[in-house]
């Protein structure tokens, strides 16, 4: 196996993802791990990851520096090369030259490492410390216009490093990276799949539940429907399923969610709540997007509390509450790591500490493009698999600023209209979310001959594998033409709409 020591980078598990993807089973740890601990796992190799610190901070996730001796081949990723480099009494320039985005890599020297690689390649880059020098022991391989050492390997030690990111797919040929480090330096095996999962995490499932019963949440999207099938086949007649309306809805989603559950995937229980009153009275004047997010997970909690309060008079010991969490929503909301930065609280994991129901997440370290795999062992229908995600907060993330039932209303009919073209064209497969979003702003107009005084739509559309890192959709100019024109006519309220071309990161894929 691989073992990835984690600095709380925001792309540590996507190393893990990367060399799962080759067939070689992967392990987190974090940065703190023993000796000892490591020694016993006895890995094939070992990869550091990235991580928000320098390695100049005075709380900086260090090693133990016995690791580097452990004649175990070590990968260091960005933080993890530059504290390599710290621990080999390299020098370290400490946020002299920031680099952030694509980038060319101009490879320098054969070897093991960049192996099958061309002397130019494309790559990503985010960082703000760097190594200008090493000892002569070590090879320096490639380097961009700014960055002198971008990759080294030092083959007697078996210490390489790369200060790019190889596992986000903004640097094009890293999965070759990996390969070369797993197969050819580390001689790794073989040995792991996605068809190994659904008994895998069934058998979790009925050991965590025992003979308890589980309140599903279900929204109708991808997650929470992978997660349900598998909480279903674990304990069946035990599991509840409700899906709850909390007014923040796309149009005409209630009727088809409903239609989902009842009539394809006939689960024994669905239950269905309309708290659409109840959630937006309580975001009446709310603008700041965590308070949102957290009035929305905390209310959600409240309801299927409710609930069981109600089915336990009939089915009794409903003690669990499943959730479709996935892993960048852990990652976002700085779940698996102390140091890793919080970008934002995701509904689901913002949830009241006395809350009464255990939590139970069988997909939560997976990522979304694993869920669908899993999906098709589990054989839930492509047109459920295929569906774009939705976030569990729904438009009230997509409405920046305070929600009103006038903003609900014009996004409701925005949003249609935006996928309603995108699914005509054939380019809804295409991307891997597109939305539109209110910004909380007017602008001047002229409609008739008359000045207007208007919102602003945005429409988004991205391209991405797993979510974490993710590129603008290059949508025809006829058709956003087409959009922008369908908007303007049929939305009253809408007089100018934009196409967001930004790149996660540094954006996110929602807008709060």
């Amino acid at each position: 196996m691989i073992l990835i020591i984690n600095f709380g980078g925001q792309y540590c598990h996507l190393i893990a993802r990367r060399v799962r993807d080759l067939g070689v089973y992967s392990e987190i740890l974090p940065y703190n791990t023993s000796l000892e601990k490591i020694k016993k796992i006895n890995p094939s190799g070992i990869i550091f990851s990235g991580g928000p610190s320098s390695v100049y901070d005075k709380k900086a996730p260090l090693i133990d520096k016995r690791i580097l001796n452990l004649n175990i081949p070590i990968l260091g990723i960005c933080y993890g090369l530059q504290l390599i480099g710290k621990l080999t009494n390299s020098k370290v320039l400490n946020g002299k030259l920031k680099e952030f985005g694509k980038k060319i890599l101009y490879i320098k020297k054969q070897s093991t490492l960049l192996k099958n690689l061309s002397k130019k390649e494309q790559i990503w880059m985010s960082h703000g410390d760097l190594i200008n020098s090493m000892s002569s022991d070590f090879n320096i391989l490639a380097s961009t216009d700014s960055c002198k050492i971008a990759a080294f390997e030092n083959n007697n030690k078996k210490l390489y490093g790369v200060q790019f990111h190889p596992e986000v797919i903004h640097t094009l040929n890293g999965i070759k990276i990996f390969e070369n480090f797993v197969f050819d330096i580390c001689n790794a095996k073989k040995n792991w799949g996605i068809k190994d999962l659904p008994n895998k995490l069934i058998k979790e499932i009925k050991k965590e539940i025992g003979n308890n019963s589980v309140i599903m949440g279900v929204s109708g999207g991808v997650d929470s429907a992978v997660a349900a099938t598998l909480l279903n086949k674990a304990i069946n007649e035990r599991l509840h399923c409700v899906f709850i309306n909390h007014g923040l809805l796309r149009k005409n989603e209630e009727k088809e969610v409903i239609n989902l559950f009842e009539n394809k995937l006939k689960f024994k229980h669905f239950h269905h709540v309309d708290a659409s009153k109840l959630f937006l009275e309580k975001l009446n004047k709310i603008s700041d997007p965590e308070e949102k997010r957290k009035i929305i997970g905390h209310t959600f909690i409240q309801v299927f509390e409710d609930k069981v309060f109600e089915l336990n008079k009939k089915y009794k010991n409903i003690k669990f509450l499943g959730q479709g969490t996935i892993y960048p929503d852990r990652i976002e909301s700085a779940q698996p790591s102390k140091i890793a930065s919080k970008i934002k609280s995701h509904h689901n994991l913002t949830l009241p500490e006395k809350m009464k129901l255990k939590i139970i997440e069988p997909l939560k370290e997976l990522y979304k493009d694993e869920v669908r795999k899993l999906g098709k062992e589990l054989k839930i229908p492509n047109e459920l698999l295929n569906r774009h995600p939705f976030p569990g907060p729904g438009l009230a993330i997509r409405i920046l600023g305070e929600i009103t039932n006038e903003k609900l209303n014009i996004l409701r009919e925005s949003d249609y209209i935006f996928i309603d073209e995108l699914k005509k064209s054939k380019q809804y497969d295409k991307t891997w979310q597109a939305l539109a979003a209110l910004f909380p702003v007017k602008s001047v107009g002229v409609m008739g001959d008359s000045r207007t005084y208007e919102y602003i739509i945005s429409l988004r559309a991205v391209t991405s594998v797993d979510a974490m890192t993710a590129d603008w959709a290059k949508i025809p100019n006829e058709l956003l033409e087409k959009i922008s024109n369908r908007i303007i006519n049929e939305v009253q309220g809408v007089n100018r709409v934009v196409y967001d071309i930004t790149q996660k990161p540094p954006s996110t894929i929602e807008y709060e």
